[in-house]
């Protein structure tokens, strides 16, 4: 059935036809396993197959076409795939409406009060507690370099940590604290 001493060349009928029945199904498979859709996926076949008789191409065996049809086909695939992300972004950013907000009087007001509770607060903490949770809250330190930085062991650092919080959230009291 298949040319093995001429090869097969993508501009002859029956080759071409030949190629197209043998090895459709499997760029098929290849187009709609990364795009995900039958008629993206069919036309990227297609595609790859006009490349091919574009490029006047031969091979000397089926299996040399088939891979590189699958290797047209994946690469076409994945630049769609691509493509399209970069579409859907471009349409969610010019789509995207202004979220910033613009705050109050009052809210910067609740704002600086719960600010200042915050702090009065952990000054009354004693140092310990207030070192590790200093370091863990404000420095954005894990409880390995806060235990090294102040000569305590990790698991010293987490239940510092722990009753620190506990004690912040008994000095503030959940009600006198402002969250917008």
């Amino acid at each position: 059935m298949f040319k093995e001493k001429g090869g097969l060349k993508a501009l002859s009928d029956s080759d071409f036809r030949s190629m197209y029945e043998t090895l459709m199904p499997v760029i098929y498979k290849v187009a709609y396993n990364i795009v995900r859709e039958g008629d993206i996926a069919e036309d990227i076949c297609h595609d790859s197959l006009i490349k091919m008789t574009e490029k006047k191409m031969e091979f000397p065996s089926m299996d040399d076409a088939k891979y590189w049809l699958i290797r047209v086909t994946r690469n076409a695939s994945l630049n769609h795939v691509k493509r399209c992300g970069r579409k859907r972004k471009a349409y969610a950013k010019a789509l995207k409406e202004d979220t910033r907000k613009v705050d109050t009087g009052e809210e910067i007001v609740l704002k600086q009060e719960s600010i200042n509770s915050v702090q009065a607060a952990l000054e009354k903490l004693p140092k310990n507690l207030r070192a590790v949770l200093q370091l863990k809250e404000y420095g954005s330190l894990n409880y390995k370099e806060i235990g090294s930085i102040l000569g305590i062991s990790e698991g010293n650092v987490k239940v510092r940590v722990f009753r620190a919080r506990e004690q912040l959230a008994k000095h503030i009291g959940e009600s006198d604290v402002y969250m917008p």
